[in-house]
């Protein structure tokens, strides 16, 4: 599973170098969430999780704030939660999560991104079926066996505890969130070096390295995409 935080830590570092691309993507999740249940985070579970988010990439207040106060001023703009499932270079399995106000703008840059880098689109559940929705969090300043002791003084049940160089990581059912967030907090830990709700493959492939760098090249057509905010795949990157 170790494998698993690598990749999510190698995503979030290339994430972190187009800052302005990140913002806007969470404006726009943090909008919606607000927009589909209250505006208050103690009040809206979806807006928390986005927020605690948002929180690990650095995305400033006054982002935050716009968003949420945009929902309040009863903005018509909508938008769709769209599920896109796929395959790259041998056999590599790919899922896609969108938000968009566009379906048919999204699709046909999702399907032009896959047959550009060497994957085609599947049909739905073609690849979900090997990946598990999951809760990751991590911290730092703690040993793996303090994390366990935090976790069962608050009756939380992780799958997984994992010390990665400096950071431990909580790997937990996603309805878990909270629970997991909210034992630290009790602890005075608030900053997390990943605050996560993923899907994670349930067994990871490495690519030849012929086929590494185009598999590289199709995740981060995907990923550039403006309506794109997440996308999860079953490959090993490696160092």
């Amino acid at each position: 599973m170790g494998r698993k935080w690598n990749n999510i830590k190698e995503k979030k570092a290339a994430k972190d170098k187009n800052t302005s691309r990140i913002y806007a993507k969470f404006g726009r999740e943090i909008y919606v969430a607000a927009k589909q249940g209250e505006p208050d985070p103690e009040a809206n579970q979806a807006l928390k999780v986005v927020l605690e988010r948002a929180k690990t990439y650095s995305v400033p207040k006054t982002i935050i704030d716009r968003a949420i106060e945009k929902a309040k001023g009863g903005s018509e703009e909508s938008y769709d939660e769209l599920r896109y499932e796929g395959f790259g270079p041998n056999g590599s399995m790919i899922i896609v999560d969108a938000l968009t106000n566009n379906v048919n703008r999204t699709a046909a840059e999702v399907r032009a991104a896959f047959k550009k880098n060497g994957g085609n689109m599947g049909v739905s559940g073609s690849v979900s079926y090997m990946f598990d929705a999951t809760t990751v969090i991590g911290v730092e300043g703690k040993t793996a066996d303090e994390v366990l002791e935090l976790l069962m003084e608050a009756d939380v049940d992780a799958k997984d505890i994992l010390e990665e160089e400096d950071t431990v990581i909580v790997y937990a059912d996603p309805d878990q969130f909270h629970e997991v967030q909210e034992a630290f907090n009790k602890d005075g830990i608030t900053d997390f070096t990943v605050a996560e709700l993923t899907m994670l493959a349930q067994n990871d492939i490495t690519l030849p390295e012929d086929t590494k760098e185009q598999f590289e090249k199709l995740i981060d057509a995907l990923e550039d995409l403006e309506d794109v905010g997440q996308v999860y795949h079953n490959v090993d990157l490696g160092e």
